[in-house]
């Protein structure tokens, strides 16, 4: 019985690490960053629930980024920035295809359109700093 209520309380640990931070994290992040306070968490209880919680709609994966998979816990639309230097992952709030163009598209291929996820890859304004010369 005691066993039962650790697992929820780490499952629910993950998933509040996941939706506190903006940085978007990676599955070793969460497990880093929980490990002090749940010594017996394992690197494979963290995937199997960000795994679980993907599936269920909790969070979604911004892709892979230098190797690593990483997660949002904002699951409303929008978009994403990632740099291609350093990897750090930015919310775009901003809406980049409208409506219009889902219902244009579905109509030219005889699709149905339910999401789209547009990211846009470059430099972040940190990177940039130190790849201008002065």
């Amino acid at each position: 019985m005691e066993r039962k209520q650790n697992y929820s309380r780490k499952r629910e640990a993950i998933l509040n690490a996941i939706k506190s931070t903006t940085i978007h994290p990676t599955a070793e992040w969460v497990y880093q960053t929980l490990k002090p306070d749940y010594p017996d968490l394992s690197l494979g209880t963290v995937y199997r629930n960000l795994s679980q919680f993907k599936n269920d709609g909790l969070i979604i994966s911004v892709g892979t980024v230098n190797g690593q998979e990483r997660f949002d816990g904002n699951t409303k639309p929008h978009t994403h920035f990632i740099c291609s230097s350093c990897g750090s992952v930015i919310d775009i709030p901003d809406e980049f295809v409208s409506l219009k163009t889902n219902d244009d598209i579905a109509q030219k291929y005889h699709i149905l359109v339910d999401s789209v996820d547009v990211q846009f890859h470059g430099l972040c304004s940190q990177c940039l700093q130190r790849h201008t010369p002065l």
